[in-house]
């Protein structure tokens, strides 16, 4: 192996850990965490929640930092990963990546400014209107958030095709999957409401953690 491509597999295994650590804190943080502080359709328990439970609230925000700061180094070494195979197309990444960052830093504020509000001396009344705010924030930042994360996948998915220095089935994969989370953010913005809608997500699971397996197994291959 020449001294480019082990610079190349290093800067692949340092992207696949920063994705795996996106991973991990996304599922604990958004799908473990967040149901038990911020309670959908119900302002008053989740402003109990954040008067009663303030470490884990606290616990959940520090897991969306956590997401934001690995968003943003994996979209740095994807594109040192990947600027010399499709600089655009790498471009388009890091971009597209750092773009999700801002929208999940926008929940992150909310989140900060919730804890803040709900552990005020303020009126109850007003307690309650601030904080349905903020949980709409949160709500709305990772759902506007969800069409910079598709199309993320998307130039990743491109470069992975053309290159031929990963599996051709992931490239596909991963393209696929940011179509079904851009189309699911618009399906689910136009005020459609089917089970199905939430099957288009599943191929960017699949491709995500493919992804990363591939990155810190094998990294990449050399140019043929």
């Amino acid at each position: 192996m020449d001294e480019q491509q082990k610079e190349l597999v290093s800067a692949a295994r340092a992207a696949g850990i920063w994705y795996l650590v996106l991973a991990i804190a996304g599922v604990l943080g958004f799908l473990v965490l967040h149901p038990q502080v911020y309670v959908a359709g119900q302002v008053s328990q989740t402003v109990a929640h954040l008067q009663e439970q303030d470490m884990l609230a606290r616990w959940r925000l520090l897991l969306e930092f956590v997401i934001i700061l690995s968003q943003a180094l994996a979209a740095v070494y994807f594109f040192k990963l990947f600027k010399d195979v499709n600089h655009f197309a790498a471009w388009c990444l890091a971009a597209w990546g750092m773009m999700n960052a801002a929208a999940i830093m926008i929940s992150a504020m909310a989140m900060g400014g919730a804890i803040q509000v709900a552990n005020t001396e303020l009126p109850v009344n007003e307690k309650l209107v601030m904080v349905q705010i903020f949980v709409q924030v949160i709500k709305n930042a990772w759902g506007v958030g969800s069409l910079f994360f598709g199309l993320w996948l998307i130039p990743m998915g491109y470069i992975v095709l053309s290159s031929q220095r990963m599996p051709v089935w992931l490239g596909r994969t991963l393209i696929v999957g940011g179509i079904g989370y851009i189309a699911s953010t618009f399906l689910n913005y136009g005020g459609l409401e089917y089970s199905w809608i939430d099957l288009l997500t599943i191929p960017a699971s699949i491709s995500e953690f493919w992804m990363i397996g591939y990155l810190l197994i094998f990294g990449i291959r050399a140019r043929k």
